[in-house]
């Protein structure tokens, strides 16, 4: 990966609609290596999708709660069980595994209070699950960066 890789990569994390004759006069190449560029940067998987940056709250998601989650055994199947649950709900933006006192941080968004505690129950009937420690983001300060690249 060179220096226009890395340019190519910053400039569609910023605005992933730039059509290839964009990109191509910002890098300074034309159109042709530049989509083939991109097209090699996608095999090798350092682009995995091209996403759209939704409005949360014009969605009616309110709510963003962050959710340290502690299972009872650590064991492949309990785990391998919960993290696929945890796939299956759409509420769940993001599963991370953690160091610490709790095995996983969770990004949870729902859309009002009754919302969120409708998915803690779901998630409290998971069998694995012994600790939930719930924090509710009050602002945000930022939330969509591109990464350093």
């Amino acid at each position: 990966m060179n220096k226009v890789d890395r340019e190519l990569l910053h400039l569609i994390q910023r605005d992933c609609r730039l059509t290839t004759a964009e990109l191509a006069e910002q890098v300074g190449l034309s159109a042709s290596p530049v989509a083939r560029r991109l097209r090699l940067l996608e095999q090798q998987g350092y682009i995995e999708a091209y996403r759209a940056h939704l409005n949360k709250a014009k969605l009616g998601l309110q709510i963003t709660t962050f959710v340290h989650v502690r299972l009872k055994e650590h064991q492949d199947a309990p785990v391998m069980a919960f993290e696929a649950a945890v796939k299956d709900m759409p509420e769940v933006v993001s599963c991370h595994t953690v160091s610490g006192a709790f095995d996983y941080l969770l990004q949870v968004l729902t859309a009002d209070l009754a919302a969120y505690e409708k998915w803690v129950r779901e998630l409290q009937r998971l069998t694995m699950v012994s600790q939930l420690d719930s924090s509710f983001a009050i602002r945000e300060v930022k939330n969509h960066q591109p990464l350093p690249v």
